[in-house]
């Protein structure tokens, strides 16, 4: 299973040299990022029609970010230079049979004699003639939406990521705040889990293959990892890229504000002795984010001696990922007691599961298929979905494959279930950021639900006598005071958090130290979903559409 990063971005050290000249000229700004309106402008000097532009930005932008770095920027000329010479500029490109080390930058007509004008003039004069200034960037227009309720004037914003970031600070952190959603649901959002890498969680029973997984996928084991028949991974490891390899403590990369792993402190010392980073130089890990898991296990027994809240974990790392990858083997197809919890906490996020059934070779083609349909079986009763799961079938390991038991056709199914797999992986960081886009508009929807519940909660709550009585009946009768809530505000009874959950948290709070339901914050959040994040998402779109 190959996973090669494209050649297309590289190029020798003398044409890096020139695309660095240009790139700074054409960004305007200087912060790094050549955002559409600039990007249009120095594009226009290659004389290329407009729908092959059109193209160019969308596969240099592949990440769908609203701008393109250093990089892209690279892989975007190297596109103009094959349309000049009269390539059709299509993703198939990417893999084409191109020396692109030693391709010619592309022909920008007049861009040498406004480079040398650069050159001479001075600062004042070259801001005067050259692009537009900073302030009046139409990536910035969106904070003064004539309709929304509170405006943002800033004009940082050069990403999709950081007008998320602004929103975020400006409307929806008001509402968290005022009514608790941290405790309830889930942290409060930092700089770093905008900003941090895709990643992907493996999960499955011990022995299924997990940390195997991750060292054939990366050609190589990650430091700290252990393979074994027992349950050897007895903490959660998150493999990430770093200039050296090396482990850190889950205490020390809690802390870390660079890193997104500050919500996990919630779980206690119990936890964060049971996690740690495992980092490490490797071209796959620039990508993404890898998670390994320790074992499900089976029976209460090994439930009750677990010090720290396995399911919690699972689930906050769930919100968090991109992918989740839920492995099994011929041999472990029960689903335990809690598998079935954990599987469970994954609720709401349906389309980010994927099933790997592992060690397939294991087994001869007859068994394989009953396996299959056994596992199928399995799933059906823990997954409540009408939709079926996407099962990968194949042997990820190093060790070469059983041909004996699988036969041809076996070999031929597993090399073609690896590819699919392969390309799962790839895409996720092309869709990284329409998945935050998702994930942050899924949370103001929650954030809103659970701020309408609290406000109703303060509502029922008389002035002076029975407030411990009243208090003990709201949340004796949760559910009830949940249809209620619901009914007022036509609100989906799917997106109301876990009944018993809630009853939980709740039992820790006075009631009447709750804050009443400000309609200004709720408005502020609907102008967020309903003019903002339209309006941000336009203005970062393709910039030829």
């Amino acid at each position: 299973m190959e996973f090669d990063t494209n050649p297309i971005n590289q190029c020798s050290k003398e044409h890096e040299k020139i695309y660095q000249q240009w790139f700074n000229f054409a960004d305007s700004d200087g912060d790094g990022r050549l955002t559409g309106g600039d990007a249009t402008k120095f594009f226009a000097m290659s004389n290329l029609p407009r729908p092959d532009l059109k193209q160019v930005w969308a596969i240099a932008d592949s990440k769908r970010q609203g701008f393109l770095s250093f990089r892209e920027f690279i892989v975007s000329m190297q596109l103009v230079s094959l349309a000049q010479a009269g390539h059709a500029v299509t993703n198939d490109l990417l893999n084409a049979d191109v020396d692109f080390e030693n391709l010619p930058p592309p022909t920008m007509e007049g861009l040498d004699v406004l480079l040398a004008k650069k050159k001479v003039m001075p600062k004042s004069e070259a801001d005067q003639t050259g692009s537009a200034p900073v302030q009046a960037a139409p990536a910035t227009s969106w904070f003064s939406s004539s309709k929304s309720s509170k405006k943002i004037s800033l004009s940082s914003v050069t990403s999709i990521v950081d007008g998320l970031k602004k929103l975020y600070i400006q409307k929806l952190k008001p509402l968290e705040v005022a009514y608790h959603f941290n405790d309830f649901v889930s942290p409060l959002l930092t700089d770093s889990d905008f900003d941090a890498k895709p990643m992907v969680m493996l999960l499955g029973q011990y022995s299924t293959g997990k940390t195997t997984f991750i060292k054939h996928l990366l050609k190589m084991s990650y430091p700290g990892a252990h393979i074994g028949p027992e349950p050897t991974t007895d903490r959660f490891v998150v493999v990430m890229n770093g200039p050296d390899e090396r482990s850190i403590p889950g205490n020390t990369i809690a802390v870390q504000a660079d890193m997104p792993f500050s919500g996990l402190t919630t779980f206690g010392t119990a936890f964060l002795s049971k996690f740690e980073c495992s980092q490490m130089p490797h071209p796959l890990l620039e990508h993404f984010t890898l998670v390994d898991t320790p074992g499900v296990l089976s029976g209460e027994k090994q439930r009750t001696q677990r010090s720290y809240d396995f399911t919690g974990v699972t689930s906050w790392f769930a919100a968090k990922c991109d992918l989740i990858l839920l492995l099994f083997d011929p041999h472990k197809l029960d689903i335990s007691d809690e598998f079935k919890r954990v599987i469970a906490s994954l609720r709401g996020h349906d389309d980010k599961i994927r099933v790997v059934l592992n060690k397939a070779d294991q087994v001869d083609t007859q068994q394989l298929m009953r396996v299959y349909g056994a596992l199928m079986w399995s799933l059906g009763k823990v997954l409540n979905t009408p939709e079926v799961a996407r099962v990968y079938i194949g042997s990820f390991n190093d060790k070469p494959m059983r041909e004996a038991a699988t036969g041809p056709l076996g070999k031929e199914l597993f090399e073609k279930e690896q590819d699919d797999l392969l390309t799962d992986l790839k895409n996720i960081p092309k869709k990284a950021c329409d998945r935050r886009i998702n994930e942050f508009v899924k949370r103001a929807r929650a954030a809103k639900i659970h701020a309408y519940i609290i406000g109703h909660l303060r509502k029922e709550m008389p002035a002076m006598i029975g407030k411990a009585k009243t208090q003990q009946r709201l949340i004796d009768e949760l559910e009830t005071e949940f249809g209620k809530v619901q009914r007022e505000f036509h609100l989906p009874a799917g997106d109301f958090p876990n009944v018993e959950h809630f009853r939980e948290v709740l039992s820790g709070y006075s009631f009447d130290r709750f804050e009443k339901l400000k309609p200004k914050m709720i408005q502020d959040v609907d102008d967020m979903l309903g003019y903002d994040l339209p309006e941000l998402l336009k203005n970062f779109r393709n910039p030829y559409d």
